[in-house]
């Protein structure tokens, strides 16, 4: 008996020390984003996350415009439709060249095959930020700085050429797992090597396709620098950058205005992320089997 209840003393004591360590790492992201819920529905929070009265004003923005002390940003909506454009342009430019780049690395064989791969790894490093003064010269020069639309279709390019380098590795990982046998028999049956990519290894490495597709897309959606640095119309803006001057623009701070914005920005995040959970264990998955 005296042995059950030490076994079992020592069963719990591993599990409250587990969920300590999975747990505690957690509380201060928890904590935000219920300080974000909690004050963007309250009209005073005392003590941090003790709420005093319930109001529907902070979310006003979404019915009206936005005022912040004599300065009034554009309706939150073309915003919106402004990130969103960013997040899903990125995402299948990404998709479209990593799933090419990744099949020829991983099934072609030429010259400087792995001179290139070591290439792709070095590219990854570089940060964006020490590419700024020359990917303004380039957008000057084709006519895309400050020009709305067309400057946020140059970024889709620039941010999808500093994420394919990083995708098109993580998917070969993924063609390589496939054997050859079976696109050996689809071209002995007939197929193209293009038709062989597209309707027989495509579908088997799904969950790379998809890895890439929801880290590029969050990618875009958070990218704050490259819109903040060449976007110059107010009406062009996506929501990091809103979110920015909403903090910096005027001395005293709506913060239940802005809480109730930063929560707005954080739901399609969530809920992309809770969507395609199922997609990215199988990517681990998918990963240890490579």
């Amino acid at each position: 008996m005296r042995r059950r209840y030490v076994r079992l003393a020592l069963s719990a004591l591993k599990w409250a020390v587990l969920l300590a360590i999975v747990g505690l790492p957690l509380i201060p992201i928890w904590s935000m984003v219920l300080w974000l819920l909690v004050q963007s529905f309250s009209e005073k929070v005392t003590s941090g996350l003790v709420p005093l009265g319930f109001t529907l004003r902070n979310w006003r923005f979404l019915w009206s415009p936005i005022k912040a002390g004599l300065k009034e940003y554009p309706n939150i909506w073309p915003v919106v439709m402004n990130t969103l454009y960013l997040a899903l342009g990125t995402s299948a430019l990404s998709v479209v060249i990593s799933s090419l780049g990744g099949y020829a690395l991983s099934r072609v064989e030429f010259r400087g095959r792995l001179q290139l791969m070591e290439f792709i790894i070095a590219l990854h490093a570089f940060p964006a930020v020490i590419l700024l003064i020359a990917l303004f010269i380039i957008l000057n020069r084709l006519g895309l700085y400050g020009k709305g639309f067309a400057t946020l279709t140059g970024i889709i390019l620039i941010k999808a050429g500093l994420e394919i380098p990083m995708s098109t590795w993580i998917i070969k990982g993924f063609f390589d797992s496939i054997p050859w046998d079976l696109e050996w028999a689809a071209l002995v049956d007939g197929c193209t090597r293009l038709r062989t990519w597209r309707s027989v290894i495509l579908p088997l490495v799904f969950p790379g396709i998809s890895a890439v597709a929801i880290f590029t897309f969050l990618s875009g959606w958070s990218e704050f620098l490259l819109v903040f640095t060449y976007v110059t119309k107010e009406e062009f803006y996506t929501l990091p950058v809103l979110l920015y001057h909403m903090i910096g623009e005027f001395k005293f701070i709506d913060w239940g205005l802005l809480a109730a914005l930063g929560f707005f920005y954080m739901i399609p995040t969530m809920v992309f992320f809770t969507v395609t959970q199922k997609a990215l264990l199988r990517v681990y998955v998918g990963g240890v089997k490579g």
